[in-house]
């Protein structure tokens, strides 16, 4: 790989494993982006510590849609050709509110699929005219079947993973590479609080996985692996028990 990492969601602990486990060859030049105001020191610090001779930020808002295409245009400018674009920024919410609070359940499902989609469909099209660069989507085994105790955020996952296979699909034969990332539970930031769920991962492991992958030029990876026969499984399973299912 050669060209510029873009993490979009800067402060994400798996979006920086992954920027860390891209520095190699000619990969030495990365952007973190994120909210404005956001302080990135602590993951600058980290990448450069990892071998990134050039780490610049940027402030990135991805709920204002208008701002994407002019964003993405200004990052290929500065520091093109943009190889890699990694979308790791999103929100768990919280299920309990969604369910009482229509315009939460709305912020969550807008950051998590109508921005990813936005930011997504702006990114292929700049990649589509570089004739080249690869596109990491997160979504999550959450969306593979939704479940009643996460339904918001599942929802929001199974509407993000159908987009981004049916973008993988339209990219094929482009030069533009597409992998769809499926965790399970991460322990980490994000889910500080939470009881782990069978088969976790952490933000370096799943980034480990990632990058294998892209590597690999996979167009999907479970992470886990075991997650992806587990959730065979489970579409299987009556809808009488799958709805007592926990996170």
């Amino acid at each position: 790989m050669s060209g510029t990492v873009l993490v979009l969601g800067g402060r994400s602990e798996i979006g920086l494993a992954v920027a860390k486990r891209l520095v190699s060859g000619d990969t030495r030049r990365f952007v973190l982006a994120a909210r404005p105001g956001t302080d990135l020191i602590v993951q600058v610090g980290e990448l450069r510590a990892a071998g990134a001779e050039t780490v610049d930020t940027a402030e990135f808002d991805a709920d204002d849609l208008a701002a994407h295409g002019p964003f993405l245009e200004k990052m290929a400018a500065a520091y093109g050709p943009l190889e890699t674009i990694v979308l790791a920024f999103g929100i768990l919410g919280d299920q309990a509110r969604a369910e009482r609070d229509s315009a939460h359940a709305a912020a969550i499902v807008h950051t998590d699929y109508v921005a990813q989609v936005g930011v997504l469909t702006h990114a292929a099209n700049l990649l589509r005219a570089q004739g080249h660069g690869n596109l990491v989507v997160f979504s999550s085994v959450a969306g593979v079947r939704v479940r009643r105790a996460n339904y918001v955020y599942g929802s929001a996952k199974a509407g993000l993973d159908g987009f981004a296979c049916g973008l993988a699909d339209a990219l094929h034969g482009s030069g533009v590479h597409l992998l769809l990332v499926r965790p399970g539970f991460v322990i980490g930031r994000m889910t500080e609080g939470m009881s782990p769920a069978p088969f976790s991962s952490t933000p370096d492991q799943v980034a480990e996985a990632t990058v294998a992958a892209l590597r690999r030029r996979r167009g999907v990876v479970w992470v886990p692996a075991v997650l992806r026969p587990v959730f065979f499984g489970m579409r299987l399973l009556p809808r009488a028990i799958w709805r007592r299912m926990p996170r």
